[in-house]
């Protein structure tokens, strides 16, 4: 791969139209204004991120995630082409992969269903264990895996780029190369590793992907054939949500309560060697607020993350474009950054992960999105019967669900399903169920 090639203008949809606008916006930061703008990114600001949607303590929901991750993924890109250029590495967009990246990182959760990875799993497990199960003989091979690996990642991918009912070709008509920035997982569902079972595209938008690698020049990977390489920046934005989640999580847990103060700042001052670690707690007696002391550490740690991925980068850029690269940044940091990330990831599976707070979602939501996928499932597949014809009507038109094919169908529940928030998803349940009755 070469950056000449990997960094495109080239709107996907619109490749009849391209051309060179007169614009002081580059194309790139007209995809990060396009999904700042879209629906489909306001409704992340009521879905799950980890903790239960805030009370009286604001924690992270998606769309902060995403805008956090967005600005953590612009630094690593400027951090990256400033370091391309100085070594003689320049193309004409190198200037441009800070806004690549940070759109990338806007858009790279917006396929996610409601309550968090719950969501994917319950929507999985329908299929695989559930009443879904009979559908199995209507669907080929590769349709039966998209379902029943159900991934939030191939879900944004589909968003972005599948043209719905009523909308215009090429879905959001970004460009080729933020919409490959997202694609952390570029192969099929079948391809999928069976433990983690993550992917990048449905078959439904398989041509769309290869159609993209090939203009990028992201050819199969010499380390498996049945994948393609990655685009490079995939681990830009890849490393940007580490970054964020893993320490974002910790922060949030010391909002409530669920780890002391003194743990949150040993788990963060893990990161810094003696010299630095002294020099922050000298800063620390300035403050006298607690959550203001969490927060400078935070972003200290935050800014040392950026600095070493950024070199990791660049350190393996050869055998990233080669396709060689078998990582992912965050283990690519000096020893002590790599030891003080696995004693905050420990410490979120034991403490945060596991909690009640975190758990009650989780169960609460597998009950939500198993109810709903089984009554509009039925609705799709038998539209002559009468409540399927009172519950279809609740389903916005922009959904396919009069498919010509057993998938498609599936296809537009699942498309209506993952685009609900938290509480719409609730609010449905209910009426559905008949536990709230409007009026009543």
């Amino acid at each position: 791969m070469n950056w000449n090639q990997l960094l495109s203008t080239k709107r996907f949809g619109m490749e009849d139209y391209h051309e060179n606008r007169k614009d002081d916006r580059s194309e790139f930061q007209r995809d990060y204004d396009r999904l700042i703008f879209s629906a489909p990114f306001r409704r992340l600001q009521n879905k799950t991120q980890v903790f239960p949607l805030p009370g009286s303590v604001f924690v992270h929901n998606r769309l902060t995630h995403s805008l956090e991750v967005a600005c953590v993924g612009r630094s690593l890109g400027v951090n990256v082409s400033h370091q391309l250029k100085s070594r003689g590495s320049e193309t004409p967009f190198t200037g441009e992969i800070g806004a690549i990246v940070s759109a990338a990182c806007l858009a790279h959760d917006m396929g996610n269903p409601p309550f968090g990875h719950s969501g994917e799993k319950a929507i999985s497990t329908y299929f695989s264990e559930g009443n879904g199960i009979s559908l199995k003989n209507h669907l080929s091979e590769n349709e039966w895996k998209d379902i029943t690996c159900f991934e939030g990642n191939a879900n944004a991918f589909r968003l972005l780029t599948h043209q719905f009912n009523g909308r215009r070709t090429g879905g959001f008509v970004l460009t080729y190369s933020t919409l490959a920035a997202i694609v952390k997982y570029p192969y099929s569902s079948v391809f999928a590793d069976e433990k983690k079972q993550k992917f990048g595209f449905f078959e439904a938008e398989k041509p769309d992907f290869e159609k993209i690698a090939s203009a990028l020049g992201m050819e199969k990977s010499p380390l498996n054939q049945n994948r393609y390489m990655r685009h490079p920046l995939v681990y830009l934005v890849e490393a940007a949500d580490d970054i964020c989640y893993q320490i974002m999580d910790i922060e949030d847990a010391h909002k409530l309560k669920i780890l002391s103060t003194e743990e949150t700042k040993s788990l963060l001052l893990n990161f810094f060697d003696e010299e630095k670690k002294s020099r922050r707690l000298d800063t620390l007696k300035m403050v006298s607020d607690v959550n203001e002391q969490i927060a400078y550490l935070r972003s200290s740690v935050i800014g040392l993350l950026i600095d070493q991925c950024s070199d990791a980068f660049i350190e393996n850029e050869k055998s990233i474009l080669s396709g060689t690269f078998n990582s992912v940044l965050i283990k690519q940091l000096p020893e002590s950054s790599v030891s003080a990330y696995r004693r905050c990831s420990e410490v979120a599976v034991r403490k945060i992960y596991c909690s009640p707070e975190v758990l009650d979602v989780e169960l609460s939501g597998y009950k939500i999105i198993l109810t709903l996928l089984d009554h509009l499932t039925t609705a799709v597949l038998s539209p002559q019967k009468s409540y399927s014809e009172q519950l279809l009507k609740r389903i916005p038109e922009q959904y396919e669900t009069n498919s010509a094919s057993t998938y498609g169908k599936i296809m537009s529940v699942l498309d209506y399903i993952s685009g609900m928030t938290d509480v719409y998803a609730l609010d449905l349940y209910r009426k559905i169920t008949g536990i709230s009755i409007p009026g009543i």
